[in-house]
């Protein structure tokens, strides 16, 4: 079959403001699988431009595919976007089957498919193996009702599912496909060649707003030899400098972690790597911090998430305010960049809240600070905690944590996104930090900082005028279960756990006394 990929343009503040595009991972990801069935696949990627919609469907309709496969990583605030561009590829070419994919539509599929008619099948869960087999049973006019991990709508016009797929036992049985993007147009960090990659998928933690760990059922990760060999070959073949490790908690088993920073340093090449990771697992990783360095981790994002002891409880996030601090240290120690993210309204917080995580924040001294807003997903516990608490934000475009979304009884919307704004000022200006953009011993964490602040500028005035200008927030809404539907978490995960093959025990060999 011909198979088009589509990525939509995000409306995302972060993905609009800096000059540098990441690949589409998830997309890639179904890419190659599809491509090694023996399929004609290409991607369309909108995010350059960005691309207007027209044009992107024109573009798209081009050669005439059997199938559109629509997906994003930004997956309930590029939903908005994915429905009209499915709407526009039913106009122009109506036969043309759309297929939608990602965390979004994996739960809310019956609200999609009941909605309306433009998608024709959701790929819920992970989606290597399974968009396979559905391509594979509507070229052989096989049953649906036998694939497993997709919804459509049956011979009554009703949203139907199957049983769910099973997780990727193996996760390197199945390849990106690279060769569908051209690695010149994607960078990151001012100019450098990079891609998103994984090493492992999920996480084993219950922090019960986490809109991922459900998603990905089972924390899995790859061969770590061959996961470093992949990263030394795209530098070899396609000159990438940079890796962003799209994972959730990559370093949850220290010995595959360790294992993969030993391949990474015998593999001896020049590319640095960022990504995710527990404040914790650094802590425990305290004896081998060196080896990350050499292996080329120079940043780590710390989910922290909060400041607070309480709410760190509230939300099962499992941490605690002294190994978040600590983590920061010990990352310094050893030449790292450490960004903490922090997320304000998970409780109903007010200034002097505020001003308390803001002393917090100065104290654990990170590089740098994201600040984020609560944005419950319906298939997970805390978006049964807040069940009842007023939706601000109708527009779905806007629930990117960038944006106030809740309403909170003891701060206006204006009163708390100006003290988010101050707080992100004084904690990114402070002479410590200042200091370090402008004299970093390392001429590369040094460029590093001094982009990210560049970009973090931008994207700051952006919010503000987005805030007085542009978004539009509602009095007296609907309550968050009124707004998305019943809580689901219920059905958090997403696929059947599948085990890992076990290697055969190798044939003892016995000898007989007389030998």
């Amino acid at each position: 079959m011909k198979i088009v990929l589509v990525n939509p343009p995000h409306t995302a503040i972060g993905s609009r403001v800096p000059d540098d595009h990441l690949p589409p991972l998830g997309l890639l990801a179904l890419g190659g699988p599809l491509i090694d069935a023996g399929h004609d696949v290409r991607l369309v990627d909108a995010e350059f431009g960005p691309m207007p919609l027209a044009s992107l469907v024109r573009d798209a309709l081009s050669n005439q595919p059997d199938c559109i496969l629509i997906g994003h990583s930004g997956s309930t605030s590029a939903h908005p976007t994915a429905l009209e561009i499915a709407r526009m590829i039913k106009t122009l070419g109506p036969e043309t089957m759309v297929i939608y994919g990602g965390v979004f539509p994996t739960y809310h599929w019956r609200d999609i498919l009941s909605a309306t008619d433009v998608f024709d099948f959701v790929v819920r869960g992970e989606g290597e193996a399974t968009i396979v087999a559905l391509i594979e049973a509507l070229e052989r006019r096989q049953p649906l009702s036998d694939v497993a991990g997709i919804a459509f709508r049956n011979d009554l016009r009703r949203p139907f599912a199957t049983q769910p797929a099973r997780t990727i036992a193996t996760l390197d049985d199945y390849r990106v496909g690279w060769e569908l993007i051209d690695h010149r147009r994607y960078s990151y960090w001012g100019g450098k060649r990079a891609v998103v990659m994984q090493f492992s998928r999920g996480c084993p933690h219950l922090c019960n707003y986490c809109g991922q760990r459900g998603f990905w059922t089972r924390w899995r990760h790859r061969d770590p030899k061959k996961f470093a060999q992949e990263i030394a070959w795209l530098h070899r073949e396609h000159g990438v400098e940079l890796i962003n490790l799209a994972d959730e908690n990559p370093t949850v088993s220290k010995k595959a972690w360790r294992a993969f920073l030993d391949a990474m340093i015998a593999e001896n090449v020049p590319v640095m790597i960022v990504g995710s990771t527990r404040a914790d697992d650094i802590v425990r990783d305290a004896d081998i911090l060196h080896l990350y360095r050499k292996a080329g981790i120079i940043r780590w994002l710390l989910g922290m998430e909060n400041t607070d002891e309480q709410t760190l409880q509230l939300i099962r996030k499992g941490g605690s305010t002294s190994s978040d601090r600590e983590g920061i240290r010990l990352l310094r120690k050893h030449g790292i960049l450490s960004m903490a993210t922090w997320v304000a309204g998970f409780e109903d917080e007010g200034l002097r809240d505020l001003w308390r995580g803001f002393r917090q924040l100065i104290a654990y001294d990170p590089d740098q600070i994201q600040a984020l807003y609560v944005t419950p997903h319906r298939w997970t516990p805390f978006f049964r905690i807040a069940r009842d608490r007023k939706v601000i934000q109708k527009d779905a475009r806007l629930w990117d944590y960038k944006h106030q979304v809740l309403q909170m009884t003891r701060l206006n919307p204006w009163m708390l996104f100006f003290s988010v704004k101050l707080i992100e000022v004084a904690v990114q200006s402070r002479p410590k930090a200042l200091a370090r953009i402008l004299f970093h011993k390392d001429p590369e964490q040094r460029h590093l900082m001094r982009w990210y602040t560049q970009m973090g500028r931008r994207v700051w005035f952006r919010e503000v005028w987005g805030f007085l200008v542009r978004d539009r927030r509602v009095q007296g809404g609907p309550t968050l279960a009124e707004f998305w539907g019943a809580p689901q978490d219920e059905e958090e995960e997403s696929m059947r756990f599948a085990r890992p093959a076990r290697k055969p025990a190798a044939p003892e060999i016995m000898i007989s006394p007389g030998a």
